[in-house]
C-alpha cells in the first residue's frame, strides 16, 4: 500500500492488533520512500526501532538510483562514509562517530556511555545509530506495551479474546472485561451472574413497604398488602364472633393431648399427670418414657438391663438364668444337658469339657473328644520298638511275625532264641546258632591233613619234612558273629593274637577272603590284630571272612586261620537282645 498508493489512511479505521501492526509497517515504508524522494542515502540512521529501520531501508532501496544505494549524502566522491565537511574532512551523522581512518563511521553505544535518557523503570537497548528504552516490568494482564513504551489497555471485547457465552455480551474495563446479560430483568427482579432473573422479596428487602396495620405478602415480581386479622397465641382460639381469643381446653380435644395419661387444663396450656415409668416433657408437653437402665446403672439388674416403654427388663449373660425376683441371675448347670462328648465339669457361669485318657478336646468346638494318635506324636517312633498301631483312646505295639515276641512291657520286642526253645530245624549233625529274629544251622568238616580238636577247631597233622605241609595253617578255628545293621563305623568286631606273647614276636593279620566289597579292614595291635568295620552295612546279609594271622617267633613263621561267619540282621531299635547272640 505504501509503495503503490503512497498513503496509509485506509488502515486507520481498524483498531485490532493485526491492523495496528500493518499500519506501523506501512508508515515505516513511507519513511524509506521519503528518503528516496529527497535523494538521501538509504543508509541514513533514523531514530526508529530495528524492525522499522529494516522496513524503511528495504522500501528505500526498491527502485532507488545507484548513488542512493552506495553513496551517503554530502559525499559525492565516495571518500566519506556518511558526510563530507569540506577541506577533505569527513563527519558522521548523529549516533555515529568517526573511525581512526578518518572517513568511516561506527555506531555509538549510548547505553554503555550513559548518554541515554530513559525513565525510571526502563532499561536502555542500543540500536544502530540510536537507542531505545524498554520497560523492565511488564504491563501485566489486560495491557499491552506500545511503540512509545506506554502500557495501554487491551480491549478484549474488540480483539475477541474474552470468554463470554452467547447469552452474555462483553463490556471492556481497564485491564479486564465483564460479561453482562443481553436480556434485562424487569422491575421486581434481580439478575444473577448467569443472567437468570430472581424474584425480589420486597417484604424482606424494604423497610415497612405496607402501611401500619397491614400485612405484606410477597408475589412474583411484586408484593401485596392485606389488612391484619386477629391472631391468637398458642393455647387460644377466636370466639364464634371472631372478636376475641378464648382458652382452648386441650384435655377435651380429640387428639388426647397426654396420650392416655392424666391431663389438667390450664389457661393457654395444659399439664400431664404421667404414670409410673414416664416423665413430663415441658417442651413437647407430653409424657416421655424414663430410661431406668440409664438413670440407675448397675442398681436394677445383676447383669444386663433393657429399657422398655414405661418400664425395664433384666436379662442374664450366657451361663446364667434369671432368678425368681426378675433381677438377679442364677448359674445354669450346663452339664445336666450333656453338652460334652465324654466328661463335663460345671463352673460358675459356664462349663468345661474334658476327655478320658487317650483323647483330647477338639480345637474346633472344644466339646468333642478326639482320639490321640500316639503313633503320630513326635515321640511316636519311640513308643514301640518295631511297629505302633493306633486304637481309639490307646495304641498297641507289634513285632515281626517270625523270630520275635512282645516283651512284658508291651512295647519292646525280644528275640526268640530258637536254639534254647528247641523250635529250630537243625539236624543232629548241625549246631544251632541264634541270631536276631532267627537262627542258623552250622556244620563244618576239617580238611585233609587236619584233625578235629574241639567243637570249632581243626589242628594240622605232623608234617615231617614236607614243605607244602609246613606252609599250611597250624590251626583252623571257626567263629560265629551276629550284629544289627547300621552299627557305628568304625567298630571292632574281632581280635586275634597268640595265646602267650613272647618278646620279639612279629604278628601280621590280613583278611584273605570274603571282603571283596571292602566292608572290613585289619588293624595291627601291640599283641596281635583286630578286624574292624570300615563301611556302613545298611542291609541284612551274611559274610564268611578268612582271616590269616602270621606269627614270626625265633625266626620261624607259623600261620593260623580264622573262618569268621558274620550274620548281619535287621536293626530293630529297642529289641531286647539275648546275651547268647554274640
Amino acid at each position: 500500500m505504501a509503495k503503490d498508493e503512497g498513503d496509509c489512511k485506509s488502515l486507520l479505521s481498524g483498531s485490532s492488533c493485526e491492523t495496528k501492526t500493518a499500519r506501523m509497517c506501512c508508515e515505516c515504508c513511507l519513511l524509506g520512500r521519503a528518503l528516496q524522494d529527497q535523494k538521501l542515502s538509504c543508509h541514513l540512521g533514523l531514530p526508529v526501532s530495528h524492525q522499522c529501520g529494516q522496513v524503511s531501508h528495504a522500501c528505500c532501496l526498491d527502485g532507488a538510483p545507484q548513488n542512493l544505494n552506495n553513496t551517503p549524502p554530502g559525499n559525492p566522491a565516495g571518500k566519506c562514509s556518511q558526510r563530507c565537511l569540506g577541506n577533505g574532512t569527513c563527519g558522521c551523522l548523529k549516533g555515529y562517530k568517526l573511525k581512526p581512518d578518518g572517513h568511516s563511521c561506527e555506531d555509538i553505544n549510548e547505553c554503555l556511555l550513559g548518554s541515554y535518557n530513559c525513565r525510571a523503570g526502563e532499561r536502555c537497548i542500543n540500536t544502530v545509530g540510536s537507542y531505545r528504552c524498554q520497560r523492565v516490568v511488564s504491563c501485566g494482564t489486560g495491557y499491552e506495551l506500545t511503540e512509545s513504551n506506554i502500557c495501554k489497555d487491551v480491549d478484549e471485547c474488540e480483539t475477541g479474546t474474552h470468554n463470554c457465552g452467547p447469552e452474555l455480551e462483553c463490556q471492556n474495563t481497564q485491564g479486564s472485561f465483564r460479561c453482562r446479560p443481553r436480556v434485562r430483568c424487569g422491575s421486581g427482579f434481580i439478575q444473577d451472574a448467569l443472567g437468570s432473573c430472581i424474584d425480589i422479596n420486597e417484604c424482606l428487602s424494604q423497610t415497612a413497604p405496607c402501611p401500619s396495620g397491614q400485612l405484606c405478602i410477597n408475589t412474583v415480581g411484586s408484593y401485596t398488602c392485606q389488612r391484619n386479622t386477629v391472631n391468637c397465641g398458642r393455647g387460644y382460639h377466636l370466639n364464634e364472633d371472631g372478636t376475641r381469643c378464648v382458652d382452648v381446653d386441650e384435655c377435651q380435644g380429640p387428639d388426647a393431648a397426654c396420650g392416655g395419661h392424666g391431663c389438667i387444663n390450664q389457661l393457654g396450656s395444659y399439664r400431664c399427670e404421667c404414670r409410673a415409668g414416664y416423665a413430663f416433657n415441658s417442651i413437647s408437653r407430653s409424657c416421655d418414657d424414663i430410661n431406668e437402665c440409664r438413670h440407675y446403672p448397675g442398681r436394677l439388674c445383676a447383669h444386663k438391663c433393657e429399657n422398655t416403654v414405661g418400664s425395664f427388663q433384666c436379662s442374664c449373660t450366657p451361663g446364667f438364668k434369671l432368678a425368681s425376683d426378675g433381677r438377679n441371675c442364677d448359674d445354669v448347670n450346663e452339664c445336666e444337658s450333656s453338652p460334652c462328648s465324654q466328661e463335663c465339669a460345671n463352673v460358675y457361669g459356664s462349663y468345661q469339657c474334658y476327655c478320658r485318657r487317650g483323647y483330647q478336646l477338639s480345637d474346633v468346638d472344644g466339646v468333642v473328644c478326639e482320639d490321640i494318635d500316639e503313633c503320630a506324636l513326635p515321640t511316636g517312633g519311640h513308643i514301640c520298638s518295631y511297629r505302633c498301631h493306633n486304637t481309639p483312646g490307646s495304641f498297641h505295639c507289634t513285632c515281626p511275625e517270625l523270630g520275635y515276641s512282645l516283651a512284658p512291657n508291651g512295647r519292646n520286642c525280644q528275640d526268640i532264641d530258637e536254639c534254647v526253645t528247641g523250635t529250630h530245624s537243625c539236624s543232629v549233625t548241625e549246631s544251632c546258632f541264634n541270631i536276631q529274629g532267627g537262627f542258623r544251622c552250622l556244620s563244618f568238616e576239617c580238611p585233609t591233613n587236619y584233625r578235629r580238636s574241639g567243637e570249632a577247631r581243626c589242628e594240622r597233622l605232623p608234617c615231617g619234612q614236607s614243605s607244602e605241609c609246613l606252609a599250611l595253617p597250624v590251626r583252623i578255628t571257626h567263629y560265629y558273629l551276629t550284629f544289627p545293621t547300621n552299627i557305628p563305623v568304625p567298630t571292632t568286631i574281632f581280635r586275634m593274637g597268640p595265646s602267650n606273647a613272647v618278646p620279639g614276636d612279629d604278628v601280621q593279620l590280613a583278611v584273605v577272603s570274603g571282603n571283596e566289597e571292602g566292608y572290613f579292614s585289619a588293624q595291627r595291635l601291640s599283641s596281635g590284630g583286630a578286624i574292624t568295620i570300615q563301611r556302613p552295612i545298611t542291609e541284612p546279609r551274611d559274610f564268611l571272612l578268612f582271616v590269616e594271622m602270621k606269627l614270626r617267633r625265633y625266626g620261624t613263621f607259623s600261620t593260623f586261620l580264622a573262618k569268621i561267619s558274620v550274620f548281619v540282621t535287621h536293626d530293630l531299635s529297642g529289641v531286647l537282645v539275648s546275651p547268647a547272640s554274640f
